[in-house]
């Protein structure tokens, strides 16, 4: 395990190099002069020459990539073009809220989902099936923006259930703060949801077709026992892997979904750093999005043998 580990580790080395060569480059692909658009229409040619000089761009690409990787692994993101704070400084401030959120989310989702989605197979072509599906088609429709509009028009302003926007930090406590995001987390959990909802369905389909589930069944194994101990601890291999990959879906949805929550996160700092240029902020969060989405791919491989000891590695 320990060596399978290691190789896994060692593996990401490139996908993370080729990562941080993109997000670097990204001064270089975007389109115009990057320090002419900071620096706006009135600029001078001097003005111009101070920011490409600020920004590393009067020097070759190797050289200027050798230095910011070797930041990068010393901890140094880099400083901020727009508040002049270092890029690790403000991302450390926007974590928790985060963090929170899409644990949040992830528990919420594959509470809800896995059960709904064990049940549709179980009730295959009854109206347990066919309106699970169905609403897992609409969280699958409707954008996680609209959702969350409607949740917070209805549960807010409506029904005054859960706060409309913002963020109670967990110094404040547990239970206030995971109180403040169940709209955000309902809201980016809908097409999880959903999509994890017709893989499970989809997957102990095939399982309870299976002839050890027959055999198990006619030796009169209650239905509870056979749906959720023996079909879908067998069908846990493909739902895993759903999990895993649909965490880029949670990563690209705190963005739109903090901005309508005004929820003081990552997600809201990518936004307001693309919006002013601010380059340094956006390759850092991009980076350290990169390096979740790998360590949680990471994380579901390891898992794969709790749930089936068959795996080898």
């Amino acid at each position: 395990m320990f060596s399978y580990i290691l190789r896994r580790l060692l593996a990401t080395l490139p996908v993370m190099l080729f990562v941080a060569l993109f997000v670097f480059a990204m001064l270089d692909l975007a389109p115009g002069d990057p320090a002419a658009l900071l620096a706006g229409e009135d600029a001078t040619a001097q003005d111009i020459a101070r920011i490409r000089a600020t920004l590393g761009l009067d020097q070759p690409f190797a050289l200027r990539f050798g230095h910011w990787i070797w930041a990068v692994l010393h901890g140094d993101l880099g400083t901020s073009l727009f508040t002049s704070q270092p890029v690790s400084y403000m991302i450390g401030q926007r974590l928790a809220p985060t963090f929170t959120l899409m644990i949040m989310t992830l528990v919420l989702s594959v509470a809800v989902s896995v059960p709904l989605g064990a049940l549709a197979a179980w009730r295959h072509n009854a109206w347990q099936d066919r309106g699970i599906m169905l609403g897992a088609v609409l969280g699958f429709s409707v954008p996680s923006f609209v959702i969350g509009y409607l949740l917070a028009w209805y549960l807010g302003l409506q029904l005054r259930w859960f706060p409309v926007q913002g963020y109670v930090p967990l110094s404040r406590g547990l239970g206030a703060s995971l109180y403040s995001l169940v709209l955000p987390a309902l809201a980016l959990g809908s097409v999880y949801i959903a999509l994890i909802t017709r893989i499970t369905r989809a997957t102990m389909l095939e399982t309870l077709s299976q002839d050890y589930v027959r055999t198990a069944r006619a030796k009169g194994v209650h239905d509870r026992t056979l749906l959720f101990r023996h079909a879908l601890q067998n069908a846990a291999v493909p739902i895993l892997t759903v999990i895993g990959s649909g965490v880029a879906l949670l990563i690209s949805g705190t963005v739109i979904t903090e901005t309508v929550f005004s929820i003081p996160g990552l997600g809201r700092l990518t936004v307001d750093a693309i919006l002013r240029r601010d380059y340094p902020v956006i390759q850092g969060v991009i980076l350290l999005f990169s390096f979740m989405y790998v360590l949680v791919n990471l994380a579901v491989d390891l898992l794969y043998r709790v749930f089936d000891p068959r795996i080898k590695y």
